[in-house]
């Protein structure tokens, strides 16, 4: 029995129905570079280990595929012109978004997400088209107070918290 495999398109469309923290993903370079990223996961806790990915055809990638470390920004309900900026291909995404600045080994921090890590680039694992990239957090800080900005079906929107 001939096994068929599902197309890019219904693909697509189906993984739109999972509801994600958006993220945005920066390293150092000249210009530096920065991309919005739904793929964020945790992986391990020993050793603390994260995960993006990212396509190998971004403009992003040739910095990202010699980077020795990243930042995450998990968005805040209110960022999604940051979001925005991040996904937009064609500018530079720094100086559209001037509300940043640089932390340890020069990567670019952006001001006030609902949480921040600083990551040590581990592994990088090609896998189709796209690069699974594993980072181990080395520092980082949250908004106990933020509320996060999530992607689903197309558009932003934030979790609306129950009383307690």
């Amino acid at each position: 029995m001939e096994q068929t495999i599902l197309g890019p398109e219904s693909f697509r469309t189906l993984l739109r129905r999972h509801a994600a923290t958006v993220t945005v993903v920066t390293a150092p370079g000249a210009p530096p570079v920065g991309f919005t990223a739904t793929s964020f996961t945790s992986v391990s806790l020993r050793p603390p280990l994260v995960s993006f990915c990212l396509d190998r055809g971004s403009s992003s990638w040739p910095t990202l595929a010699d980077a020795s470390h990243v930042g995450v920004h998990l968005l805040g309900e209110d960022q999604q012109e940051i979001a925005r900026t991040f996904a937009t291909s064609g500018i530079d995404r720094f100086a559209a978004h001037t509300d940043w600045r640089l932390g340890p080994h020069g990567v670019p921090l952006l001001t006030s997400p609902v949480a921040w890590l600083l990551c040590r680039v581990t592994e990088r694992v090609t896998a189709g088209d796209h690069a699974i990239v594993l980072a181990e957090p080395v520092d980082g800080q949250h908004d106990e107070s933020g509320r996060p900005l999530v992607y689903h079906m197309g558009g932003y929107g934030s979790i609306a918290r129950e009383a307690a």
